[in-house]
């Protein structure tokens, strides 16, 4: 049976966001999804830690983790899916060793995860953004690099600019699969939408673009009966 396998990033200091998009996931998603939280502790991955988030490194253990066998699925877990994640998982192409949307913006917004915990600089660095949604090719040669070691001790820009690929080994998806609020427009055909500023967890984007979305989900994930998105938000997340 064809099954989706999917990589989370998971970051305790944002829990809830990763509950609401496997909520996503599983309202939308057609054939059976094996999900994999990128969880630090279980993946017993020291590595570099120079990110905003708990997995800004382990996310290029996919391969490795799949032991450079078949296709997987990477996404940052501040997200949500609006579609079923099987139309993207069709557009697996095997002669990439990974498909990103290759973003080309510079961002509108000079910190992120405002008045939280998590707030930090929101630095432009070539290709950002494009590693927040890779579909690995795992057994493509080329992806075979990506060791424990390697990953462990390559610099940042060596990952996150995919050098150790050529630019005819990264193949494109459409940029509604990687849907930027609060950086881009817009967009009614958005399928993955990214919370790349901060979540509705947290009470600065509160009222973003899909949020109203983000918190039926948050609802639907507690199934608490007789109360509002609102009033389970005000209970449950510490951050308000």
């Amino acid at each position: 049976m064809e099954k989706i396998n999917l990589y989370v990033g998971y970051d305790p200091r944002e829990a809830v966001v990763f509950t609401v998009f496997n909520q996503s996931v599983i309202k939308y998603t057609s054939i059976p999804v094996s999900i994999c939280p990128l969880h630090q502790d279980a993946l017993n991955f020291d590595g570099q830690q120079d990110g905003t988030n708990a997995f800004i490194f382990s996310r290029y253990l996919v391969p490795y983790l799949q032991d450079y066998k078949g296709w997987a699925l990477f996404a940052d877990g501040d997200m949500l899916i609006t579609e079923d994640l099987k139309n993207l998982w069709d557009l697996r192409d095997d002669k990439y060793a990974v498909q990103v949307v290759k973003h080309d913006y510079k961002t509108k917004h000079y910190r992120k995860y405002i008045n939280s915990p998590m707030e930090s600089d929101n630095l432009d660095y070539p290709k950002k953004n494009w590693s927040s949604v890779m579909l690995f090719n795992c057994g493509h040669p080329a992806n075979k690099i990506l060791t424990k070691e390697l990953v462990s001790e390559a610099g940042g820009a060596f990952l996150h600019r995919f050098q150790w690929l050529t630019e005819d080994e990264v193949g494109e998806l459409p940029v509604e699969w990687n849907h930027l609020v609060g950086e881009y427009k817009e967009n009614p055909d958005a399928k993955l939408i990214h919370f790349t500023l901060g979540a509705p967890c947290f009470l600065h984007y509160y009222e973003d673009e899909y949020a109203g979305e983000w918190s039926d989900h948050l609802l639907n994930s507690i199934n608490a009966v007789g109360e509002t998105p609102q009033e389970i938000i005000r209970r449950t997340i510490w951050q308000l």
